[in-house]
């Protein structure tokens, strides 16, 4: 298939997947906490949004359970994984089951918010929502980072590349 580009039409819902999907993201699961309820999720849209205070933001789908709690929790984490262990991001792509203190099977400890933090992260970041922005289809979760840990330096830290899973774009399979 050749270039793909617009010439200022109006831009089609490939090009527009398939450009947005070119941009680097960092690949995570973001835990959630709130009346009791717990949840982690697979995300990619993730980036750090200032330095004084420290804010991380995270884009979330308004109709995920994830928003919901974090909405009624005022707090998440963010847990970076192992490139090389990729497998856990398909399981986290739908609601989560906690059970013997592990969501999916994976064990949890609850953060000083609250909000669940993996024992298998091999970094995780937990913070206290201070803004929520409502974008349309998701919600940018402002979150000042008030505990963080590095567990393994070593391991380079999950991406989209790292696998086969796409997000962004457009809105696919009439939703």
């Amino acid at each position: 298939m050749g270039p793909l580009y617009s010439r200022g039409m109006a831009l089609e819902d490939e090009l527009v997947n398939r450009v947005t999907w070119k941009i680097p993201n960092a690949l995570a699961l973001v835990g959630s906490a709130a009346n009791g309820e717990r949840n982690g999720m697979t995300t990619s849209w993730i980036t750090q949004l200032s330095m004084e205070p420290v804010l991380i933001g995270v884009g979330i789908d308004n109709s995920a359970v994830t928003h919901r709690l974090i909405s009624q929790g005022g707090s998440f984490t963010v847990n970076l994984w192992d490139s090389e262990e990729t497998r856990p991001f398909v399981k986290f792509s739908k609601p989560a089951v906690f059970e013997d203190g592990a969501l999916n099977g994976r064990a949890v400890r609850d953060g000083a918010t609250g909000a669940p933090i993996f024992d298998e992260a091999i970094a995780w970041m937990e913070c206290e929502v201070r803004q929520a922005h409502d974008l349309g289809s998701h919600t940018l979760f402002i979150g000042e980072l008030v505990d963080a840990a590095i567990l393994d330096d070593e391991k380079r830290p999950a991406a989209m590349t790292d696998t086969r899973m796409k997000y962004g774009g457009v809105r696919r399979g009439g939703h």
